[in-house]
């Protein structure tokens, strides 16, 4: 009876490696972290959480008008990064039953957990979403699931080869761009007072197998809708953007630091702030006509209300750069990703995400 079962083992795992292989995807798998830049459906799954977008007139644009929990018009980021990869979405967490065995969904495709409203810290928007600590165990799970399939060499060898993708942080930069405290800290004692705790955060991440790394910068916050319309000049908001820079620098610099002390760790960072205000300043030659006001809402350039049942869209929100009053239209979202694909210093550094995957 014991050989039988070690024999059904072996070939169980047998069938998973060969699984892996087949996939026509430039890396195994993507493993997604993030917030709602990245949700694709997680959110769905909190019974308490305010911050959803499984609504009308979200996803009028995705396949079926459908809305399926992205803050968009159609497909994100987490999207267009595994269409880029050959792969197909990583599923929502949230999503998979914990009754069944998902460990071919997590070898074939990853897995996302990102959440919209999440942040680096446990405080940012507590209790509406899975903060990116609480992510992080979510995946210490599935990596517990995968070495206990395919044996701990096996495993090592599919995680360093999958791709762990990390947009994080626009949510703390858009509370600080907001804040009008009297005890306000400089962007630069704030943006200080928040890498550490990612710097542990991604730490974490690689002690549990990543060895390839996309981080995806924050855009520039300060001129999201939400925050323009809070100008009489309805420009962008300074503050928050010059908050973004030294953010993004941060980040630079933490993975740079990592990949000296984890030799065999490598990165793609994308200065999405840089990339975004590319868009915003040149808009023509982008495509773009539209960079001040969403696309999916109501009031001042439509960001007095979100994009709810009740606001309005406009037909072509191919030419806008956002979306609703804080996001990207999937137009956006498709041309960050590919800059951060095939683009090159000082836009993506040190590889670009095809360089990396390769």
């Amino acid at each position: 009876m014991a050989s039988n079962v070690t024999y059904c083992t072996i070939i169980y795992i047998t069938f998973l490696l060969l699984l892996c292989k087949n996939v026509q995807g430039i890396v195994p798998a993507v493993y997604v972290f993030g917030d709602s830049l990245a949700d694709v459906g997680n959110n769905n799954h909190l019974p308490f959480s305010l911050l959803k977008a499984n609504f009308p007139h979200n996803g009028v644009d995705y396949p079926g008008r459908k809305a399926t929990g992205r803050f968009s018009n159609g497909k994100n980021l987490a999207d267009f990064l595994s269409q880029n990869l050959g792969l197909q979405t990583s599923p929502p967490y949230l999503s998979l039953s914990s009754k069944s065995n998902n460990t071919s969904v997590y070898l074939t495709a990853g897995v996302s957990f990102a959440s919209g409203g999440a942040g680096i810290l446990n405080s940012t928007n507590w209790g509406a979403c899975i903060n990116f600590d609480q992510q992080i165990d979510y995946y210490s799970t599935v990596y517990g699931t995968i070495v206990q399939q395919l044996g701990t060499v096996q495993a090592q060898d599919h995680l360093s080869k999958s791709v762990f993708a990390i947009v994080i942080g626009s949510n703390e930069l858009l509370d600080y761009a907001r804040s009008n405290s009297a005890n306000k800290a400089t962007p630069q004692q704030f943006v200080d007072s928040i890498i550490p705790t990612l710097q542990g955060q991604l730490k974490r991440i690689y002690n549990l197998g990543a060895r390839k790394f996309v981080f995806l910068g924050t855009g520039p916050v300060g001129c999201c809708p939400a925050l323009r319309e809070q100008n009489k000049t309805k420009e962008c908001n300074a503050g928050g953007n010059y908050a973004s820079v030294l953010y993004n620098q941060a980040v630079s610099s933490l993975l740079n630091e990592m990949s000296t002390q984890f030799t065999d760790m490598s990165y793609s960072f994308l200065d999405t702030s840089t990339v975004l205000l590319q868009y915003i300043q040149q808009p023509a030659a982008y495509g773009f006509t539209e960079v001040k006001s969403a696309c999916c809402g109501l009031g001042d350039l439509n960001a007095k209300v979100a994009c709810l049942p009740i606001a309005t869209y406009c037909s072509n929100r191919s030419n806008h750069i956002f979306w609703d009053y804080y996001h990207p239209t999937e137009a956006t979202a498709r041309m960050v990703v590919s800059t951060a694909f095939d683009g090159s210093a000082p836009l993506v550094y040190p590889l670009s995400i095809r360089q990396l995957a390769s």
